[in-house]
């Protein structure tokens, strides 16, 4: 299951996707933790040292090696390139697993060890000061989309992306990438707004969305919310000792969580394998290669001298089917 984390800034997004990812892990998912946010915090709030957190090996980094262990020996695909992060799998592409060892996890990916087991995270990288002026941060969000585009996975694994902030995640096709899309928000007018603006941005994507409300204190706060957002609200999140002592540094182990914050995490599980029965792989090929048309016609063909258009394989769906093909 692919799952992203989403909200505006200081809502509790990434402190959200830690839980969420300490629970699967409790619960002995296999699990690819991304962080794909332009602050990256989600290693700190995982247990990891700033220092070893900001060490993490940065996706962008090695974005040549990710085109070509993905591009395989897909005839459609010149050299790699010409790929761009919506280059589409076809035939002959290798595909990842959320439960293999493979060139581009020994590269990006570094274990973490947690109270109840054991996550691969994985990170875009910070924008840096070399970035200033520039360069984007959806460039280096790109890894991340042409990662989950070559994904193959089964309804017992989970890849969780903790997001960028707001609503930049619709400057690329990012957002159509997901089973379930977790939206944290507070109980404020301004919390709510990019609610709003992800349900319309979303709408005519099939993306299905549900509102973790954080920071609630109260039956007011409760009230509000549900008035915003309607049955959208999928759980609410209040005050936790547990997590202000992990934001110190010095989390309990993870079963101290308060019983109410861990029943609220199972909801969001529940929620996420339920929309596995919906789960249209068609659908997901074709809004991936949508994207890529559109990406190659804005800036792809200029930029790599190619016709991006001539890569997508026509008769080519990804598909669980698909989990023990790989070329040699």
């Amino acid at each position: 299951m692919k799952i992203a984390f989403v909200g505006k800034g200081g809502s509790g997004k990434t402190t959200l996707s830690s839980l969420f990812i300490r629970h699967l892990a409790a619960n002995e998912a296999p699990v690819v933790a991304v962080d794909a946010d332009i602050n990256q915090h989600l290693g700190a709030a995982l247990g990891l040292p700033d220092a070893e957190a900001a060490a993490l090996p940065a996706m962008g980094a090695h974005l040549p090696l990710i085109k070509e262990y993905l591009r395989g020996t897909n005839p459609r695909i010149a050299s790699a390139d010409t790929m761009i992060k919506t280059t589409p799998p076809g035939e002959g592409s290798r595909l990842l697993r959320v439960r293999e060892e493979n060139p581009v996890y020994e590269a990006c990916a570094r274990p973490v060890v947690l109270d109840d087991g054991e996550i691969r995270l994985m990170a875009t990288g910070p924008f840096t000061e070399s970035d200033l002026g520039v360069s984007c941060y959806h460039s280096k969000v790109g890894a991340v989309e042409l990662c989950l585009n070559h994904l193959v996975d089964g309804a017992d694994e989970y890849v969780v992306v903790d997001m960028t902030a707001g609503s930049d995640s619709f400057a690329s096709g990012l957002f159509t990438r997901f089973d379930m899309t977790f939206l944290v928000a507070e109980p404020t007018r301004k919390g709510v707004s990019v609610y709003r603006q992800y349900k319309e941005y979303a709408r005519d994507f099939g993306v299905a969305l549900k509102v973790v409300g954080n920071k609630v204190q109260g039956e007011d706060d409760l009230d509000f919310l549900r008035a915003e957002v309607g049955e959208d609200l999928l759980v609410t999140v209040g005050h936790s000792d547990w997590v202000r002592a992990m934001e110190k540094g010095r989390p309990p182990r993870f079963e101290l969580l308060e019983a109410d914050n861990r029943m609220s995490l199972q909801a969001l599980q529940d929620a996420a394998d339920d929309s596995y029965a919906d789960r249209d792989w068609d659908r997901y090929t074709r809004q991936m290669v949508h994207f890529h048309l559109r990406n190659a016609e804005s800036w792809g063909n200029a930029k790599t001298g190619a016709d991006l258009a001539a890569q997508i394989d026509p008769g080519f769906v990804l598909a669980e089917r698909l989990s023990a093909a790989q070329p040699a």
